[in-house]
């Protein structure tokens, strides 16, 4: 338990970044839900449209410190590259 005024703010701020960080990867996860489930779909217009609005949502989580750069540079790849084999 916190007992220095310090270490007591300390964890006050913990407490708020934690809600702050967990909307922020609930939000991105859903981004990749969407990709997902175009990619199962099987319609590669609506894949190609959900990986765009996936991509900065991604790349704004490296900027917030959520994921490394590069976590999401592989997870792009992997994404952009099931998409791109639809159409093949």
């Amino acid at each position: 338990m916190a007992n220095s005024p310090g270490s007591k703010k300390r964890a006050r701020q913990i407490e708020r970044r934690t809600e702050v960080n967990k909307s922020r990867k609930t939000r991105i996860r859903t981004y990749l839900r969407k990709v997902e489930e175009a990619i199962a779909g099987g319609d590669q217009a609506v894949a190609k449209d959900a990986l765009k609005a996936a991509q900065p949502e991604l790349m704004r989580g490296v900027t917030k410190g959520l994921y490394h750069k590069n976590t999401v540079a592989r997870k792009m790849s992997r994404l952009s590259g099931r998409v791109k084999a639809m159409g093949a």
